[in-house]
């Protein structure tokens, strides 16, 4: 605690407190610009390798199947399952899986591109006749099947290690027994709550009690927790064939969607070859379409013609770079 001589004048207290608060502020400085991850994710290190997600316990998750002799798709499965928990906005086995992964003992990277197809049904004409004359970027109609499941399934198979109802373990467990509800995923329940009124179940299951979840609330999700266990048990036809896929289909239709259990028993992720470009000396890879990696390959080819600026990339000509023609 910093304190100052009571037999001082007031004009030196005065001083004295001044000189304090600045380098109070100056200390406090330094330990926001040392510590300032407001750039990278929550990371968790141990001696078995490093795992980064954007929620720490999944990060934990992960890092707890690397200490327990998993591979590294067994981490990522697992830290994937539980944002799908705790990120349930953002993540999910509802969702689709991209996956880049180096093999380093055969020298070879691989591509997983793990998103599904629309129903065979969802045509242009059938489109036409509800009133839709462009691809709706909501609804139930811009639904696709789920490629995540099957994605884990295919990646575990060629690089997995650990048993595959093991990796489903802690997103079971937060989504029975709940996890604390942190300050960004509770921004995103705000900023949603009008679609999550839109529907019975969607309000039963985001909206307990009709509100949405305090800062800090412990937050439950019993039907995922259930979901899971199927996954776990029963591996990824639990999803495409079992009970999961009547569920999907039967909301669907509920909703005049046209996802049928063909649509889903057929699917198959696929595994692609990277495309590349080279970026000042370095390599970078992304998956092919219709994934949307070209893209930012493609802007790291535009801002390769630049010569990087003194005052780094958040200076005003950097920043304005992206202005020019």
């Amino acid at each position: 605690m910093l304190g100052y001589n009571s037999s001082l004048s007031g004009n030196q207290r005065c001083k004295l407190r001044g000189i304090l608060l600045s380098i109070l502020v100056i200390l406090m400085t330094y330990r926001a610009s040392a510590q300032d991850r407001s750039y990278g994710r929550s990371i968790v290190m141990t001696d078995r390798g490093i795992v980064a997600t954007s929620h720490y316990l999944a990060s934990q998750a992960g890092a707890q199947i690397l200490a327990h002799g998993g591979s590294a798709i067994d981490a990522a499965i697992a830290a994937n399952a539980v944002l799908g928990v705790t990120e349930p906005m953002m993540n999910g086995i509802g969702g689709d899986l991209f996956l880049i992964y180096w093999d380093a003992k055969a020298g070879k990277l691989y591509g997983l591109n793990a998103s599904g197809w629309a129903p065979r049904k969802l045509t242009i004409e059938f489109l036409s006749k509800h009133g839709i004359t462009a691809m709706p970027h909501d609804g139930i109609h811009s639904v696709t099947v789920p490629g995540a499941v099957d994605g884990w399934s295919q990646a575990h198979k060629r690089f997995g290690r650990l048993p595959w109802k093991d990796l489903f373990t802690p997103a079971i467990y937060y989504a029975a027994h709940g996890y604390a509800v942190p300050e960004i995923i509770q921004d995103y329940w705000v900023a949603e709550e009008g679609k999550l009124n839109k529907t019975a179940e969607a309000r039963k299951v985001f909206l307990p009690g009709g509100k949405i979840p305090e800062l800090g609330a412990t937050f439950t999700n019993p039907d995922i927790a259930k979901s899971l266990r199927l996954i776990a048990e029963k591996g990824r036809d639990a999803f495409y064939k079992g009970e999961i896929a009547q569920a999907i289909v039967s909301t669907s239709s509920a909703m005049g969607g046209t996802m049928e259990l063909q649509d889903l028993a057929d699917f198959s992720a696929e595994w692609v070859e990277p495309i590349s470009t080279t970026y000042r000396g370095w390599k970078i890879y992304e998956l092919p379409p219709n994934v949307q990696g070209m893209a930012a390959l493609e802007m790291l080819n535009i801002m390769e013609t630049f010569t990087p600026d003194k005052d780094g990339p958040k200076g005003v000509t950097e920043l304005h770079k992206k202005s020019r023609p």
